[in-house]
């Protein structure tokens, strides 16, 4: 399978256009945007709250009957 042309991709574009108007695209891709700036967010916040946890130090979980 190829890739699609130029003419395949403007022919797209503009039944795209006509089917939903310039409004509803910009809406749309407004949408994507802010999702994608939420993902990041959220991978941002994992990684800090991992690097917290593991400058906290390790944890000993021996139970005090196994400890010498």
């Amino acid at each position: 399978m190829h890739a699609p042309g130029p003419m395949q991709l403007l022919l797209i574009a503009i039944v795209l256009l006509v089917l939903f108007g310039r409004g509803k695209i910009a809406n749309m891709m407004g949408e994507v945007g802010k999702g994608i700036t939420a993902f990041k967010k959220g991978i941002k916040d994992g990684t800090d709250e991992i690097e917290k946890t593991s400058a906290d130090g390790a944890k000993d979980v021996t139970p005090e009957k196994e400890k010498v």
